[in-house]
């Protein structure tokens, strides 16, 4: 029963056990679906299952019978064109990351765009070439085609070696997007879960310098050899600055002022957007200018500057992959697919909470892999989403992927008809447009503050995977730092946080006794949390700091009473010690034994329970003994376990816990686990964890219910049977009140627990044994 009292609560209930509140309101015992059921129902058929798997399966589906056409159609239209216009100068422009002609970044551009608005479910992103994903495909052509390439020992010329890297960054794509398409179908979406938001910052901050670095070469029209292993970042350096004599200063200059226009225009795009009705649309304009300037002016006569070249016009016919690059580029099509995805899927969250509606992760990963099994295909490359990219899509008026489909028919306009207008563009021109677009990459060094402040592991996982992804390479990097950040998570749980609680204002809260001061602790009686699942990595972490809290080890406690035992018998039996009313009298100086001794090779019975059967006299082990026997002194009777923060125990985890357990039980010490989760009961019993010293009655419903029991049990001690009938008599129902802001009361209808109220607070106040002392002395 609840009472509320102004802001105050008043609370009647019994004192529950777990097992003493299922049977009371009659617990239901579920059946728990095996392993066996769940694969059943996942491959059960029928009409609405198959109608719910194709409408999955094609989203289209779903949305465009609904589409408002009206309503919608204007902003798409507007929305594709600005889009589209982007990704044709990102397509070219990610290309040179590759390291395949300009051209192939058009077919990247616009096979993707197609498959996904089949099969994806975001409304919003805009898909096709990602700069991260590009540069870790380039680094596989690299790899496998580097500049000084052979064929049969013959060193071949720029078109065969153009030509081979394509054949390789399409393969690397094919099997990117065989293992996505295979992620998706056996629901692996989940695997996302698995790169936190610190982690993916850092690594696409270190790609975005590994982007401005392979860019230096375009920049200043230097040969520069790729450099795809650990370090190569150094040695791409190294290689630069030692040409740097051999500057064009005329792509040089072009990409000083392309970057400078960007990133003011950029600027004022982002200061401004809530009073333009559309962003300038400044790498539009650059292209445009830039292309006019350089035919012209004859750059590439006067200056040698390097340009985009013929593109070719039209499509090619699809080819198969080469097998032989799968065998090669595994590793790097594993960090391909997962990279991919887990942006891809980051942005397409971004906008699904902002405009309200689901996303399906294994979807996602169907229409990537798909996406890149026929961009692959048509000699395309990765492909995933870029955020600047979807940005214009979204805040121009897209709706929906229709507005992917014009972007898409824009992109062909260029491939099959005026590709020819962008031959005179300026490499440089283009990898100043890429280094404009890491603008927002580049600013997330500002997360490593607020992270510091935040959470001292999400700022060591950012640095780490920053410095791994720069010096490793963006492949190794990444799966150092998965490595690094799942340590974190390790070392996080086995070294749990572990408090001693008090009870906070003589009310049913419990908090660390070390954060208040007003804190009632009844005597005698430890409360221990553990903030964390236990398991076989943090266990003995567990058990130290339970024996640290308590101030003794239970097993040495344990062996010393025992020891003592075998020393009182011997000591009787010789006549040195003689029962009296008082207790055990020394009658003789006994000569000391060593421990050796007394252990006799039996060293296993001293973690026995103690014995006293065959004793004239039963010890009481916090009195006095004979001088010649020392015991440790144990100042408590009641430990209560906190378990409420505790998810899961595994097999090691029970095993040292029901060790731990018993050796306190030994001692005479009551143990008390409360606020376990549903089923931890159900799992210790299948465990065969429960026996004749740890049994299910000592779990409880609360901290509250534990400490109200103890103090009930404790307090019987000193209560005459004359006082406790007269108790029961008045009509006693073991309720007890609590009031939070005045403690534990009783009421004269209805007595706390058969104990009146001054002896509950006396039991809250004695808090040494000191006070314990005076208090039994004054009753």
């Amino acid at each position: 029963m609840v009472e509320p009292v102004g802001n105050h609560y008043v609370v009647a209930r019994p004192v529950y056990s777990e097992k003493l509140f299922d049977e009371e309101h009659e617990k239901l015992h579920r059946y728990h679906k095996t392993f066996w059921d769940h694969l059943k129902l996942y491959f059960r058929c029928s009409p609405e299952r198959v109608k719910k798997i194709a409408l999955g399966l094609f989203p289209v589906a779903s949305w465009l019978p609904a589409y408002h056409f009206k309503e919608w159609i204007l902003s798409d239209i507007v929305s594709g064109i600005n889009t589209g216009l982007v990704s044709v100068l990102q397509g070219l422009a990610f290309a040179l990351l590759v390291n395949v002609p300009p051209g192939y970044g058009l077919y990247a551009a616009f096979f993707s765009v197609l498959v996904y608005f089949i099969f994806g479910t975001s409304r919003h992103i805009s898909v096709g070439p990602f700069p991260v994903l590009s540069l870790m495909v380039g680094g596989a052509v690299v790899r496998l085609v580097p500049d000084d390439f052979t064929v049969n020992g013959t060193l071949v010329n720029i078109s065969r070696i153009d030509e081979e890297r394509v054949i390789v960054a399409a393969s690397v794509t094919f099997l990117a997007g065989i293992l996505q398409l295979l992620m998706g179908i056996l629901q692996f979406g989940f695997v996302v879960i698995y790169l936190s938001q610190s982690l993916i910052s850092g690594f696409t901050t270190a790609a975005a310098i590994h982007v401005v670095i392979s860019q230096l070469k375009f920049m200043f029209q230097l040969t520069v050899p790729g450099f795809n292993k650990p370090f190569g970042i150094i040695y791409t350096l190294e290689s630069v600055f030692s040409q740097i004599t051999k500057t064009n200063i005329a792509d040089l200059v072009t990409s000083l002022i392309v970057l400078l226009i960007v990133f003011v225009v950029k600027e004022l795009n982002d200061r401004y957007k809530a009073k333009l009705p559309t962003p300038i649309p400044i790498e539009l304009l650059v292209t445009v200018l830039a292309a006019l300037i350089s035919y012209f002016a004859k750059f590439e006569e006067k200056f040698n500057v390097a340009v985009v070249g013929k593109l070719e016009e039209g499509f090619q016919a699809p080819v198969a992959p080469d097998i032989s690059v799968f065998q090669r580029c595994i590793g790097d099509s594993i960090s391909i697919a997962i990279v991919g995805f887990a942006v891809g899927f980051s942005v397409a969250k971004v906008y699904s909470i902002k405009h309200d509606y689901p996303l399906d992760g294994n979807q996602e990963l169907i229409a990537f892999g798909l996406g890149n099994i026929v961009g692959g295909s048509f000699k395309g490359f990765a492909s995933s989403t870029s955020l600047s990219r979807s940005g214009v899509q979204e805040s121009t008026g897209g709706k929906t992927q229709i507005a992917g489909i014009i972007s898409a028919v824009i992109v062909l306009i260029v491939i099959v008809a005026i590709g020819f207008l962008l031959e005179p563009l300026q490499k440089s021109v283009l990898a100043s447009l890429a280094l404009g677009n890491l603008k927002g990459m580049l600013m997330q060094f500002k997360e490593i503050g607020i992270l510091w402040k935040k959470d001292k592991y999400d700022c060591a996982i950012w640095v780490v995977t920053f410095l791994a992804a720069l010096f490793l390479g963006l492949d190794i990097g990444l799966a150092a730092a998965v490595a690094f950040q799942l340590l974190t998570v390790v070392i996080r749980s086995q070294i749990p946080s572990c408090t001693v609680l008090a009870n906070v204002g003589r009310s049913d809260i419990y908090k660390n006794r070390k954060d208040y001061t007003d804190i009632y602790e009844p005597e005698g009686v430890k409360i221990f949390r553990c903030s964390s699942p236990i398991f076989f990595a943090n266990v003995e972490f567990f058990k130290e700091k339970l024996i640290t809290a308590v101030g003794f080890n239970p097993l040495r406690v344990l062996r010393k009473r025992n020891k003592a035992l075998r020393k009182i018998r011997k000591m009787l039996k010789k006549g040195e010690l003689q029962v009296t009313p008082k207790g055990l009298i020394c009658m003789a100086n006994h000569t000391p034994e060593s421990d050796e001794e007394l252990d006799n090779n039996r060293i296993e019975e001293l973690d026995q329970p103690t014995d006293l059967t065959d004793l004239p006299i039963h010890i009481d082990w916090s009195t006095d003994l004979p001088p010649t026997i020392s015991v440790p002194r144990v100042d408590i009777h009641s430990i209560v376990l906190d378990f409420s923060a505790v998810s899961f125990l595994d097999v090691s985890a029970m095993r040292v816990l029901q060790k731990i357990l018993k050796e306190f039980v030994r001692i005479d010490i009551d143990i008390y686990i409360v606020g376990t989760h549903e089923g931890f009961l159900d799992k210790l019993e299948r465990s065969a964890f429960f026996d004749e010293e740890i049994k299910p009655s000592m779990f409880f419903l609360t901290i509250h219910d534990a400490v109200l029991h103890i103090l009930k049990k404790e307090t019987s001690h000193f209560l005459t049977p004359n006082f406790l009938c007269s108790l029961q008599e008045k009509g006693s129902n073991n309720h007890c009140i609590i009031s939070t802001s005045r403690g534990l009361r009783s009421r004269e209808h209805k007595v706390g627990l058969l104990v009146p109220a001054a002896a509950l607070h006396s039991l809250w106040e004695m808090r040494s044994p000191k006070a314990a002392h005076k208090s039994c002395k004054a009753r």
